[in-house]
């Protein structure tokens, strides 16, 4: 547990070499990298911490305090805590959302950019398909106001959570490793944890849509991949190398077996071109 920018924020860390921070999404843990992170830990030492309102990270209180911007500065500072000024840096689904922010914000921490699964946020909210609307209509139902969706949620997260994990494109729990679930399960259990994902989301729509508005005509310089479950609702509602095209200047794009948690489908699919996209740019 590291104290930064005023939380605390639960990682693990493991191997030696270059850094890279790993970011996870909604709504798992650091867990979710549990069968990644040791492949890429013999070349790299990678870092995977929780968000803060999720997992064992503080739960702030507030709608803003959830924004990809505050999310991204702590990352940045516990990377500084870590003696790590500069490092590669990864996200699916909500990290890869912090990963861009954080990117944005601070350009000249970041060696790499790899975001999983994801297609600009602004982009997203701005031009919502009855398609995306349908498949991801929990964007909307989390972001109402509190306290709906935490008493909706609370009767029991375990089924609600876990319809989440098997939506977005061919995933079954089994495809999940047993400990992972387990560490999903203790962590959205957690009332405040419910509260802080909900938060997440209702940032997005109050206020991360609006810097992302302002910082449209800017471009992620540094080498970036971006990578998507080739079954998943994204790469079947949006052509998602595209909708990054004119965010990246220098991009790469490969699409992994799998739906929106093809990590955890494809770990040995997902560690390959993380490495591969990595021992290029080393």
């Amino acid at each position: 547990m590291a104290e930064v920018n005023g939380q605390r924020i639960c990682y693990r860390m493991c191997g030696s070499g270059p850094p890279l921070l790993l970011l996870h999404g909604f709504p798992q843990t650091h867990m979710m990298w549990h069968a990644v992170a040791p492949g890429l830990a013999q070349q790299f030492t990678v870092i995977t911490p929780d968000l803060r309102g999720y997992g064992a990270s503080s739960k702030p209180e507030g709608t803003e305090a959830y924004s990809f911007r505050h999310m991204a500065a702590d990352q940045v500072a516990l990377m500084q805590h870590l003696g790590f000024a500069r490092f590669h840096l990864a996200g699916h689904d909500r990290g890869g959302r912090v990963a861009h922010r954080l990117t944005l914000d601070a350009p000249d921490r970041v060696h790499s950019l790899t975001v999983m699964d994801i297609v600009p946020t602004h982009l997203f909210l701005d031009q919502l398909s009855r398609q995306v609307a349908t498949a991801y209509y929990h964007w909307f139902f989390l972001a109402q106001p509190y306290p709906f969706p935490e008493t909706m949620i609370a009767h029991d997260p375990d089924a609600y959570f876990e319809s989440c994990l098997l939506g977005w494109g061919a995933a079954r729990l089994s495809d999940f490793a047993p400990e992972a679930l387990e560490a999903y399960r203790t962590a959205w259990r957690d009332p405040d944890a419910i509260r802080g994902m909900c938060a997440d989301y209702r940032a997005a729509i109050h206020h991360d849509f609006d810097l992302d508005a302002g910082d449209l005509d800017r471009r992620v310089t540094c080498p970036a991949l971006v990578l998507y479950g080739a079954d998943g609702a994204m790469a079947q509602a949006y052509d998602v190398p595209a909708t990054w095209e004119d965010r990246l200047s220098d991009m790469r794009h490969a699409a992994i077996p799998g739906g929106h948690f093809f990590v955890d489908q494809s770990p040995g699919e997902t560690t390959a071109a993380l490495r591969r996209f990595l021992s290029d740019i080393r």
